[in-house]
């Protein structure tokens, strides 16, 4: 009998919870993607290696830093590319005056890296004029940031992850050979 019970509780609180999920879950809108970002360079207005945060709302990507925001219309970008890449763990001055250590520990200390992720923007002024821009990013937020700039306007030469793994003649023709 206690176990019956206990049963008949464990499935009764195990529908309470799906059934007070999913209308949260209908509700919810998907959050505009944004991210904190370094931009390397590119943006007008801004220096090299200014820290900010990336968002893409409203049709357009806007990098608001402490001391200025700037606004790239979705539309205008003509080129969106992910990449990963990895960077210098103690860069700046510092590294730089690290690798002046005897025996070589300088060096060795300009080995150790972290992996970030790259956005490379290329988009069109409103006067024509080609201009480009390179972001850097935590790992595993530049392709969000990507698919959000790809749903609200903006082109890309490459395709994004989850549509390079999608169906393709050639791989099932190769998949025909090898069989």
């Amino acid at each position: 009998m206690k176990f019956k019970r206990f049963i008949l509780w464990s499935l009764l609180l195990s529908l309470g919870t799906l059934v007070s999920l999913s209308p949260a879950q209908q509700s919810a809108q998907p959050a505009p993607a944004s991210v904190e970002a370094v931009q390397v360079i590119g943006l007008a207005g801004l220096k090299q290696n200014t820290k900010g945060n990336l968002k893409v709302e409203n049709g357009s990507l806007s990098f608001a830093s402490s001391k200025n925001t700037c606004e790239v219309p979705a539309a205008s970008i003509e080129d969106v590319v992910t990449a990963a890449d990895s960077q210098r763990v103690i860069g700046g001055t510092v590294g730089t005056i690290s690798r002046l250590a005897p025996y070589g520990g300088g060096t060795a200390l300009s080995l150790l890296r972290s992996k970030v992720d790259i956005i490379t923007i290329q988009y069109r002024d409103p006067d024509g004029g080609l201009h480009g821009a390179i972001f850097t990013t935590r790992v595993g937020k530049a392709e969000s940031i990507k698919q959000a700039l790809l749903a609200q306007g903006a082109h890309t030469s490459i395709p994004s992850q989850a549509k390079s793994n999608s169906y393709s003649p050639l791989q099932s023709e190769a998949m025909e050979q090898t069989n």
